[in-house]
């Protein structure tokens, strides 16, 4: 799946000329914590968020001044912080070069994007210009939905629950060495040496993900560790 399969067409935007205090109201009206700054031609330019609100001279949460001889090296931070902390519009305080994708991007990318940048949500764009957002909320609803429910038909046979299995745990590195996988009935019997409970734990979910798959049962012993004598 791609972005385009699961975003909000619908997206909650604002532009740099919006004033801070309409940001904010827009934020808690929509009970979002993010939206896309755009351009007259609804070009992307920035992302407005909770963050950027966090410390204003409203509510008393600037940050405090630095001692003397700090702002000496330190005076183009500080002339950052003012701004955040007093400026009228969302041009003094949004989070410019924002990361963006395309309608295309495939959702593991996304999600990749999400977790490294620490980010809610990631807006979707064409030609530079915005078409949707994809938030951390979408992807469990495309879950929720079944998304990855693909049309894998269920295996007809021990043998093709067993041939499956092997070609699903071929060059992972937590599939233990020595692995002997016995499927009948259509439960699998996991039998070997593992190198730890999540290595385990892994072998257990690629079998219960193949269709068709009754039970798991784990035959398996600890790794035989080797210490010096």
């Amino acid at each position: 799946m791609k972005a385009l399969d699961v975003m909000t067409s619908s997206v909650i935007s604002v532009t740099p000329e919006t004033t801070v205090r309409d940001a904010a109201k827009l934020l808690v009206q929509h009970r979002i914590s993010a939206m896309p700054v755009v351009d007259g031609d609804g070009r992307l330019i920035g992302m407005v968020s909770e963050g950027d609100l966090l410390h204003r001279t409203e509510i008393g949460t600037e940050k405090s001044h630095r001692s003397w001889w700090l702002e000496l090296v330190g005076s183009d931070r500080d002339a950052g912080d003012y701004v955040k902390s007093h400026g009228q519009t969302v041009a003094d305080i949004m989070t410019r070069d924002a990361i963006c994708v395309a309608e295309l991007t495939p959702l593991n990318v996304i999600a990749s994007i999400l977790e490294s940048h620490h980010i809610k949500r990631v807006p979707v764009v064409r030609d530079g210009r915005l078409v949707g957002i994809v938030s951390r909320a979408n992807l469990v609803q495309a879950l929720a939905a079944g998304a990855q429910d693909s049309a894998q038909p269920e295996a007809s046979s021990d043998h093709d629950i067993r041939a499956r299995l092997m070609a699903e745990l071929a060059g992972r590195d937590w599939a233990f060495p020595g692995r002997n996988i016995v499927v009948r009935d259509g439960v699998v019997h996991l039998w070997g040496a593992v190198w730890s409970t999540d290595s385990l734990n892994a072998m257990c979910v690629a079998a219960q993900g193949i269709p068709g798959v009754k039970g798991v049962v784990d035959h398996t012993i600890p790794y035989p560790i080797m210490t010096g004598l």
